[in-house]
Formats: structure tokens, sequence, C-alpha cells
């Protein structure tokens, strides 16, 4: 089996972790079950090189690396909030506590595009409800900040929401500051945040490539 891309591979091998955790963490045993006789092919075999990627990928890539992968492609809930909270340790930026936190996060969980965009009754109907549900919620983030919030309630439902898209609110960058900061400013500190963290990101692409080319797992090189 051969991969695309790399972003195609390290997609794959994250998302094997999700598939393996909810079966048991046995993928290996079931699988060999699974063929009585004879080599093991198909979407098993695949399944088994995802497997073997990932293992491969967190053992040889840098911790700095590695988190930056989780936090941009994982579908894995508690790897993925795992990594954006380590990531509020390592990015630099003279922006506010607050302002890095929602930069960082809406980063990792970007906007899906249309999903909040439309300006009609029904989607702004259906939004301001979301937000009254969820606004003790809001006030928490506000007060504490997201590493401050209860790891057993605001934190966890904040995150877990976060998986799929945020409340359109928290991708408008007028609400990540509270100092009346100029327009200028804050588009600045966001734009060299996700330049930070894009490069992160490259530069662990980068470093996976390497390592899979090595091993004639990317289509390119496999001929």
């Amino acid at each position: 089996m051969t991969y695309r891309n790399v972003v195609s591979a390290v997609v794959r091998a994250l998302a094997a972790e999700t598939i393996n955790s909810a079966g048991g963490c046995d993928f290996e045993p079931k699988v060999q079950c699974a063929k009585q006789k004879g080599e093991i092919v198909g979407k098993e075999a695949a399944f088994l090189t995802d497997c073997w990627v990932f293992g491969r990928l967190h053992k040889s890539l840098s911790a700095a690396h590695w988190r930056a992968l989780v936090a941009k492609y994982s579908t894995h809930d508690e790897r993925k909030h795992g990594a954006i909270l380590e990531l509020l340790n390592s990015v630099k930026s003279p922006a506010p506590k607050r302002f890095r936190e929602c930069a960082i996060l809406t980063w990792a969980i970007p906007q899906v595009g249309g999903k909040h965009e439309s300006a009609t009754v029904e989607v702004v109907s259906r939004e301001a409800e979301a937000i009254a549900k969820n606004k003790a919620l809001v006030d928490s983030f506000n007060e504490k900040g997201l590493r401050g919030m209860d790891d057993t309630v605001d934190r966890k439902q904040t995150l877990k929401r976060s998986t799929a898209v945020l409340p359109a609110g928290w991708y408008n960058i007028d609400n990540w500051d509270n100092d009346g900061k100029p327009e200028s400013t804050r588009y600045r500190w966001r734009s060299s945040i996700r330049k930070t963290l894009d490069d992160l990101v490259n530069e662990a692409l980068t470093a996976a490539q390497e390592l899979l080319d090595s091993e004639g797992l990317i289509e390119s090189c496999a001929a």
C-alpha cells in the first residue's frame, strides 16, 4: 500500500487511532482473526499500514512536530484537545492570552466554508439558540480562559463541541480582545500566530515525508 501524498498518510494514520480506540485497542488481533488463511489484504492490510505509520511517526517525529500534526489533523477528541492545549504554551506572541487561545483554537478547528456564512433568519436563529444554551460555557471561557476552565465541565464541553465547528462568534476576531486594540494590530497578531503554526505543520510534514519516502510509502516514490 502507498499513499497519494504525505498529508493523506498523516490523516489516515491519525484516523486509525480513532478507529482503533473505538474498537478496543486490539486492531492487530482482530485483523489476524479476520483472515484464517493466507496473506492479510485489502482494507485490513491498509488499516494495519495506517496503524504502523501512526506508531512510526509518533516515535520518530519531535514532540513539537507531532503535537502540531495532531492539533491540525487528528479526529481523536482527547488527543486533539490535548495538543491544542499544549500549543498554548509553545506559541509566542505579544497578544493577550485570550487572543492567543482563540487564534490557536480557530486555527486547529477552522470554520467550515458556508456553515455559518449564511445570513438567513433561520441560521441566525439557530446560532442565537446555540449561544443561549451555551451561555454559561461562554461566560466561563470569558472569565477564566481555555486553560482555566473546569476540566470536568467547562473545557470538556467546549472542546467536545469544537471537534466539528465552533459557534460563529468564536471566529469573529473582534471578540478576541477586550482592550480595544486597533484592527490592524489584531489582524497582525492573528496572522503571526497562524504563520507560526502553519510553519510548524509544514516542518512536521517535511519530516514525515522524508520518513515515509524512505519506506517507499508515497506514490511518487513507489515506482
